[in-house]
């Protein structure tokens, strides 16, 4: 079987190491420190982070907040939903935005340029403890899932003290959404003990790769 050559197209160092932009064929991959992130060749669970916590919310022009902006699926699926207002995605590397500008552009419908967009460079649990705005719904699609962060300092987003914090940031009958490569049968029991109504969705994968996860928490 023929496999399509890897062209590396950008790499920089940040305070928190290397990232890389690479290329195989028409697709494209994060890479940070030698560890894959994601990649543009099936952005399905990504849009169903966001389309699912839209659904569960059910209210005309919410307000959202995506953690991690990626490739772009998440929040191209927010603001180019009929149901949304501002969207609101906090990125903590400025080269990833950027190369949400230029490569991986097509892969949100620009979303970057969309007038609902608004875009935050900062670290996302810092700019959470910080901040005093309330959202309708709370997406987060950090590192690989709750139980395989790159970065170690975001695993506190998965525990009860950080899910407390979330739930400072929504407003009445709000919904919040996670992203995992994998399930977690650990934070799903967490849920189940902190919120009213907990939701496990399965997205399939190809080539019989494990599913990927949504987590769907309502207050």
């Amino acid at each position: 079987m023929l496999v399509d050559p890897l062209e590396v197209l950008e790499r920089c160092d940040t305070p928190r190491g290397e990232i890389q932009l690479q290329r195989r064929g028409g697709e494209y991959e994060l890479i940070s420190n030698g560890t894959f992130l994601m990649a543009t060749y099936n952005g399905e669970s990504e849009k169903r982070l966001v389309r699912s916590a839209i659904e569960a919310c059910a209210k005309d022009g919410m307000t959202l907040l995506i953690g991690g902006l990626g490739v772009g699926y998440s929040l191209g699926e927010a603001v180019h939903h009929p149901q949304t207002g501002q969207v609101t995605v906090v990125e903590i590397e400025d080269q990833v935005i950027a190369w949400n500008r230029t490569y991986l552009a097509p892969f949100s419908g620009n979303a970057l340029s969309h007038p609902k967009t608004r875009v935050v460079c900062a670290d996302l649990l810092k700019w959470i403890s910080e901040t005093d705005e309330t959202f309708d719904a709370l997406c987060f699609d950090i590192d690989n899932g709750p139980d395989w962060t790159v970065f170690q300092d975001n695993e506190s987003l998965y525990s009860p003290e950080g899910l407390e914090a979330l739930t400072r940031l929504l407003n009445p009958g709000g919904v919040m959404s996670f992203w995992s490569a994998s399930a977690s049968p650990a934070f799903k029991a967490l849920l189940d003990s902190l919120f009213a109504g907990v939701e496990e969705i399965r997205i399939e994968q190809p080539r019989n790769v494990e599913p990927d996860v949504v987590y769907i928490a309502k207050t």
